[in-house]
């Protein structure tokens, strides 16, 4: 199979997980949460949404394997497996935010080779499979490059928030916070993709699970950045993350990140 073939796919998939989301987007819907270190909500919008891709795919390739955030397992064995997460960036889901999205992702033999970002209220869908990557949306339709950027004094970062890392991971991602130029909180998916559009560069999160990663991982590496773990493995399972729009950027990362012990120049 063409993995080019699938991203009509794509489309259908985000189409249907919008046809579900919007209408509960600002409409004061109820929260549950989902327990854990943190408050971790959900709505009906998130399990409607990813019911609807969940169908599509079964109807479509029902050999393919799924894992969902908030319907689990299917055939994850399979050679190809769907990945989703129907809303990423529910807090800001639901204080009225629109810095969220739906991310579908394709792995094939547990490599990530297919993925979208779609936001059907701003109507923005940024999409890659590794090699290339590209932007629709209300500025039009256009390849995504990364920007060239070597120097982390230079650089601008996101996190979700540095209340995500533990004690000993906060102190390494403070070494890389200090080093930077511009350091930004709390747009989820977004963040990623604005690193494959060339408006930022660098991204460090921690205890990810596969559904918020590995849809976002052919977007960036089709613009040209690379996307690895703390230790420069793959992304693929989640957990600590680094994404980088300019790969020569990657060791400077990685090297504050494995060593509080020793102060580096940028």
């Amino acid at each position: 199979m063409n993995i080019r073939d699938l991203e009509p796919f794509l489309d259908a998939l985000a189409d249907a997980a919008a046809q579900a989301i919007m209408p509960h987007f600002r409409a004061g819907g109820a929260v549950e949460d989902k327990g854990g270190r943190f408050f971790d909500p959900v709505t009906m919008a998130d399990r409607n949404a990813e019911s609807a891709m969940r169908k599509l795919i079964n109807d479509n390739y029902p050999a393919h394997g799924i894992i969902g955030e908030e319907h689990g397992l299917e055939r994850e064995d399979a050679e190809f497996v769907w990945v989703l997460d129907p809303i990423d960036g529910t807090r800001s889901f639901i204080t009225g935010l629109p810095v969220w999205g739906t991310l579908i992702g394709l792995l094939r033999d547990g490599k990530p080779v297919l993925g979208m970002m779609a936001q059907p209220f701003t109507g923005e869908r940024y999409s890659g499979d590794c090699t290339r990557s590209r932007y629709r949306g209300p500025g039009g339709e256009r390849s995504l490059t990364a920007r060239p950027c070597t120097a982390l004094a230079e650089a601008t970062l996101f996190t979700t928030t540095p209340a995500i890392f533990n004690t000993a991971d906060r102190t390494q991602y403070d070494q890389v916070e200090r080093s930077v130029r511009i350091a930004r909180y709390g747009v989820d998916c977004y963040a990623y993709c604005m690193v494959a559009g060339g408006h930022a560069d660098l991204v460090v999160e921690a205890e990810l699970k596969p559904y918020d990663i590995v849809a976002l991982i052919p977007v960036i590496e089709g613009a040209g950045g690379r996307v690895t773990n703390w230790e420069g493995g793959s992304a693929a399972a989640g957990g600590r993350i680094v994404a980088v729009g300019d790969p020569r950027l990657l060791d400077k990362v990685l090297e504050r990140l494995a060593d509080t012990r020793t102060l580096f120049q940028p």
